[in-house]
């Protein structure tokens, strides 16, 4: 009888292990593979089970939350979700998250452990955390001028505060509505395949993710170059720039649209954008020194976040002297976002110094203690003061008396540059029209810096023109910040 107690003993014992040692197999190592089984909706009806913290712009929410009575118990809604659609991205049921929805997905959806509270308590009562808030830098006056005076024309634009780096409008047209895909639904399957179809990439980011040749608006990057070298004594200098000027080392002259570029200083070329003098121009600082100016504005920069990582811009660093004489005129291989030439405005309006730009001012738990506060943090050292305000005198110069014009603000300092870009093999397609400048009450460093990039228009391919399509954007946007 003994014995067989023990056997029976034994039998149990080994029963019991064998259970552990599957609980343990299911409960710890197996357990992301089913944490990660299409087929376990545990962790979705978890993530949806309580609403989303918020986006906030000028202290409003323009995103929330709403009850679906089913089982992914809550759907992210979205206040005028177009117009901020560059800035937020999407949360979807189905699709997951991007942008500020992407980046700072812990927070809003409350799995941040900052937001926790008592943590033992917390551990112990297992009590879900409520979604945390994001505070925005964006202007709300400012978003919405850039997106009205967009009008729907393909293209972007983007503004930061010179002093402070704050991104205060970021917008990306055609937009999409966030909110028409945000649950699980076949409305919702058949909205997302809708945009995913559209030729016109409405959800595409064009003002942090899509890299355009910027034209003639980065002649003030080969400005800054030749004046921080020495090239020329002072912007007001006769250049020795023939007209047409022969491209080094090819078969090719390089023209002008506008007359009296002959010879012209850098202020007059700059205002009327003759090519040959900044083509020749950067033929005479060499490919180093022009790597050295363009990346002191921040190119060639794969790193570069809002906290939304932003598409790096281009400026070749293995050129022949013809590829670079086009490249210093935007053309060739430059490419730009249009948050990266909006930080050359930047720079050269806040003396020479290119705050890192920034989208997120603070973020909050639910009841509005703050969990993380971003402040100002220098990015570059693009010019010194001295050459930041000869180029600015220049930059001023051409709304004044040159191609700018259209962005003129009256009782206001409004500095810029045009640029018309090539697009296209041979130039085939629509040419993209820029301008990128800043403005400011008089005698004070300017409050908005901006950027604009129109891809397609109406008018006459002869009538396009950055001065004609994008200045007058610029205005609106800059006119909005000044409060006019």
């Amino acid at each position: 009888m003994a014995g067989t107690g023990r056997r029976a003993g034994t039998f149990c014992l080994l029963l019991i292990v064998a259970l552990l040692v599957q609980a343990s197999l299911v409960q710890v190592v197996r357990a992301p593979a089913y944490d990660d089984n299409p087929a376990n909706r545990r962790q979705a009806i978890a993530r949806y089970a309580r609403p989303r913290g918020a986006i906030l712009v000028d202290g409003r929410k323009i995103t929330g939350s709403r009850a679906t009575g089913g089982m992914l118990k809550y759907r992210r809604t979205y206040t005028d979700g177009p117009l901020y659609a560059a800035v937020t991205g999407y949360s979807s049921q189905l699709y997951g998250n991007t942008l500020l929805e992407g980046v700072e997905d812990g927070l809003l959806s409350g799995s941040d452990p900052r937001l926790a509270g008592f943590a033992p308590w917390v551990a112990l009562t297992r009590t879900p955390q409520r979604g945390g808030d994001v505070v925005t830098t964006i202007d709300r006056a400012a978003q919405q001028a850039a997106y009205r005076a967009m009008g729907g024309k393909r293209g972007a634009v983007a503004a930061v505060e010179p002093a402070t780096g704050r991104v205060l409008a970021l917008v990306s047209t055609p937009s999409y509505d966030p909110g028409s895909f945000a649950g699980s639904g076949a409305a919702d399957r058949t909205a997302w395949a809708a945009l995913q179809a559209d030729p016109l990439q409405p959800m595409l980011n064009r003002a942090l993710r899509q890299t355009y040749p910027p034209g003639s608006t980065f002649k003030v990057v080969t400005a800054a170059a030749g004046l921080t070298a020495g090239i020329y004594p002072d912007p007001d200098t006769p250049t020795d720039s023939p007209d047409p000027y022969p491209l080094p080392g090819s078969s090719r002259d390089l023209t002008n649209e506008a007359p009296g570029c002959a010879d012209a200083t850098l202020r007059v070329a700059l205002a009327v954008s003759c090519n040959t003098v900044y083509a020749k121009l950067a033929d005479d600082l060499g490919l180093d020194r022009m790597v050295r100016a363009a990346e002191a504005f921040g190119f060639n920069d794969g790193g570069l976040t809002v906290p939304v990582g932003v598409t790096r811009s281009v400026f070749d660093t293995r050129m022949d002297r013809a590829q670079l004489a086009l490249s210093a005129i935007g053309q060739y291989d430059t490419r730009a976002t249009p948050l990266q030439m909006a930080l050359v405005a930047a720079g050269v309006a806040n003396g020479g110094t290119v705050l890192r730009p920034r989208l997120v001012d603070r973020l909050t738990k639910a009841d509005g203690t703050v969990v993380s506060l971003i402040g100002e943090q220098v990015y570059r050292q693009a010019v010194d003061p001295q050459v930041a305000a000869e180029l600015r005198s220049m930059m001023e110069d051409v709304v004044t008396r040159g191609t700018g014009g259209n962005a003129a603000i009256p009782g206001a300092v409004v500095g810029g540059k045009t640029g018309t870009a090539q697009n296209g093999v041979a130039n085939s397609g629509t040419p993209y029209a820029w301008f990128i400048g800043y403005a400011g009450p008089p005698g004070a460093v300017a409050k908005v810096a901006v950027a604009v990039v129109v891809e397609d228009s109406e008018a006459r391919r002869a009538d396009i023109s950055g001065g004609g399509l994008a200045a007058p954007v610029a205005r609106e946007v800059m006119r909005a910040v000044l409060g006019g």
